[in-house]
């Protein structure tokens, strides 16, 4: 039986078309649902919906299946539609009418996008957690190898001098800005859709600015429409900001495989963290690397996916948002999974000292040679011709261990504290404390 059930069903056929893969990914919403459900509760208590004493019922009812869910007990009995019913039918199995109340003024259009809404917003507190381990992570790397030297590269060719901290550092500070994404998918996870109904209101003299204040959102979605359509516009947001993230550890990955490769052998892994052959003895394949740059790149095609989803979708609820669970929620625990990994591996990362003092890499110095000959007084244009034709007849020989970079970002010039400042302020404007408390209260009720 169904919520919207009358006499007659649907068919098997459609019911098991219809549902796809929801069962699953409404088991991740379950705790959600019932903290929504509290605040609507008490939002109805005080508008003369719900008594006090049905309130109170409610309320320790909502408290028991919340306690269920984080035991693991909580399943969706067969033959329920959803974690909105099994809700329901939980509280008016357990209470009697009382339960068939808490519905009064929503719908399930407004209820799922709450769901939705708590969900995508601690999803992104989890991800921004893994973002700063890394982030740590990769700024000690930085400060411990500032002084170890590599090759920096332009269209994969030889360019000028780098550094692993360079190195590491570009990736921190990649997060840092990877931040600014996030927080644009935070903020439209936090408005609260409660009380748009199916996108048009309803005639109850619903208290919408409480169940915003009692849910913790920052704010309201305050057009009923527009309230459901941001259902799709909130995860096309969210992955964007997941694809952001994805590609800055892409390009971590991708440096990763090429680094360790016999003909660089820059970086190295014990042997315990890579993997072998079945026919080759002397392999030590980077498959974890290889993995996160696949990985990724599937979290770079969610938007893509969810675009095309939206497509030709109108005002108003429509059944094709479903299956904008099937995009985001894996692709949620795949990123999480990748920022894992990637720490994991780099705190035993092992880095070749002295690369630079081969001969081979001799020409990365031409640039060098060139700005020390304008600092003496040559014209550029003749300095670089001066170095290019040294290079051309093999007479090049350059000061392999002469390196003097000073300004901001530069070899020698890490602004590492600049960039730790930056995710700090980033961080923080999360504002997560102040939702986490909020949330403690609600269960405090």
């Amino acid at each position: 039986m169904k919520l919207w059930q009358k006499e007659t069903g649907s068919k098997k056929e459609v019911e098991s078309f219809t549902i796809g893969r929801d069962p699953e990914f409404d088991i991740l919403l379950a705790p959600y649902d019932v903290l929504g459900s509290m605040a609507h509760a008490q939002m109805l208590s005080t508008i003369g919906l719900l008594t006090a004493e049905e309130n109170e019922i409610l309320q320790r009812g909502l408290k028991d299946i919340y306690s269920e869910i984080e035991k693991g007990v909580f399943e969706i009995a067969p033959g329920v539609e959803d974690v909105h019913s099994q809700v329901e039918f939980l509280l008016t199995e357990r209470f009697g009418d009382v339960g068939k109340k808490l519905h009064s003024g929503r719908s399930r259009n407004d209820q799922v996008l709450v769901d939705l809404k708590l969900y995508y917003r601690n999803a992104v507190k989890e991800i921004v957690v893994e973002t700063e381990g890394l982030f740590k992570l990769l700024i000690e790397l930085a400060e411990k190898h500032k002084n170890d030297l590599m090759p920096g590269y332009t269209h994969t060719q030889l360019a000028m001098p780098s550094s692993f901290g360079l190195w590491f550092s570009s990736f921190a500070e990649g997060l840092s800005e990877d931040m600014g994404l996030l927080k644009a998918a935070f903020d439209l996870a936090n408005k609260n859709p409660l009380g748009s109904a199916a996108g048009y209101g309803s005639s109850f003299p619903l208290n919408r600015t409480m169940t915003t204040e009692l849910l913790g959102f920052g704010d309201l979605h305050h057009n009923v429409i527009n309230a459901q359509n941001s259902r799709g516009k909130t995860e096309k947001t969210l992955g964007f900001a997941m694809a952001g993230v994805a590609g800055t550890l892409n390009r971590l990955a991708s440096d990763v495989c090429i680094f360790m490769n016999q003909h660089f052998a820059f970086i190295a892994f014990p042997d315990e963290l890579t993997t072998g052959s079945s026919i080759m003895p002397h392999k030590k394949n980077p498959d974890v690397f290889e993995l996160i740059r696949a990985k990724t790149n599937q979290i770079q095609a969610i938007p893509n996916a969810i675009t095309m989803l939206l497509t030709n979708t109108s005002t108003g609820y429509h059944r094709d948002l479903q299956l904008l669970k099937e995009e985001i929620f894996p692709g949620i625990e795949t990123l999480k999974s990748c920022l894992r990994m990637t720490h994991f591996m780099l705190s035993s990362i092992e880095i070749r000292k002295d690369i630079l003092s081969d001969p081979f890499y001799k020409h990365l110095f031409s640039v060098e040679v060139v700005n020390e000959l304008v600092l003496r007084g040559v014209p550029f244009r003749d300095a670089y011709k001066q170095v290019g034709m040294e290079i051309e007849s093999d007479r090049f020989a350059p000061d392999q261990n002469n390196l003097n970079h000073t300004h901001e970002g530069s070899i020698g010039n890490l602004n590492l504290d600049a960039i730790e400042k930056k995710m700090e302020i980033a961080i923080g404007d999360f504002g997560f404390q102040s939702i986490d408390h909020q949330m403690m209260n609600m269960l405090k009720y």
